[in-house]
């Protein structure tokens, strides 16, 4: 939790995020993925200064239980002195205890946030998923939170000004836009409506335009001039070499296929999986994770 201190802009952990939206959709398919196509209400998850401290937050961790789709998993809620935001014990269940940081009890607007990570974790306990390393882990807790459709409540408690800041969650503000810009996408979903924080819709919209470049890398159609240019010079250099190896600093590989025409992998843009289809101009490619259709032209 950043309290005053300074806050990391930018997207230092993009492939991470990127893989955990992968790993989301391998470990839970489109359909299940697509429960989640409503966000969680602001009504659902408001706290005001005169609600009682224990009961609003046991209040707002059931929401959060219900939104995650664990009927079973019961939070039992604490507050303490301690450096991070929130802490969860991760058990077999179906109890939780769940440690929220003494500040909250003055800033109680942002236990929804605290609690949008903290459940994020039980949820992924009990799917087993996982990346190593703690820093990893923490950004698919995070990634997962906001592409199922909490994460806007960690977003909108990122503040920032000349005097003080407050940022939770290990993405930085930016990252956080760019996942519920990828979501936006997938569920027609205008999230900017309820941030209260004009922070929080800036890093929106450049996580917006981040995500719009994701659509628009050759060998997609969508892809810009000079995007299609260089993808022309390597496709060439990759037909002549007959061996082609992979470029530094583009999203596609090209790769010989002794059974057809050369052909080319690249990300998809809605779940990151590679897609690989031949080089022969037009080619209509449908992902097999995320369902997405893409017009590709290699």
């Amino acid at each position: 939790m950043a309290n005053g201190g300074p806050v990391e802009h930018g997207f230092p952990h993009l492939d991470t995020v990127r893989a955990s939206i992968t790993a989301l959709y391998k470990r839970l398919s489109y359909d299940t993925i697509h429960t989640f196509a409503s966000s969680v209400a602001p009504a659902d998850v408001a706290f005001g200064d005169i609600d009682d401290l224990h009961l609003g937050a046991q209040r707002v961790a059931r929401e959060m239980v219900h939104h995650y789709h664990l009927p079973d998993a019961r939070l039992i809620i604490g507050f303490r002195e301690m450096t991070q935001a929130a802490n969860v014990e991760l058990t077999a269940g179906p109890e939780y205890f769940v440690e929220l940081n003494d500040r909250f009890r003055s800033h109680r607007r942002d236990i929804g946030a605290a609690l949008a990570h903290e459940v994020m974790h039980v949820y992924l306990h009990r799917l087993d998923l996982y990346f190593p390393g703690t820093r990893d882990n923490e950004i698919l807790t995070d990634t997962a939170a906001a592409y199922l459709g909490a994460g806007w409540l960690l977003l909108d408690a990122y503040r920032e000004d000349a005097d003080s800041s407050q940022k939770l969650g290990y993405l930085t503000p930016e990252e956080f836009g760019y996942v519920l810009a990828k979501r936006a996408l997938v569920f027609d979903e205008d999230p900017s409506i309820w941030f209260t924080s004009p922070q929080a819709y800036t890093a929106y919209t450049q996580g917006m335009a981040q995500a719009r470049r994701d659509e628009q890398q050759p060998p997609l159609t969508a892809a810009g001039w000079a995007g299609r240019r260089r993808y022309a010079k390597d496709r060439r250099h990759a037909q002549d070499q007959h061996a082609p190896g992979p470029h530094a600093g583009v999203p596609y590989a090209f790769s010989p296929d002794s059974r057809g025409p050369l052909r080319v992998s690249f990300p998809c843009p809605t779940c990151h999986q590679r897609i690989r289809v031949p080089v022969r101009g037009r080619v209509r490619a449908r992902c097999t994770l995320c369902r997405t259709v893409l017009e590709c032209d290699t």
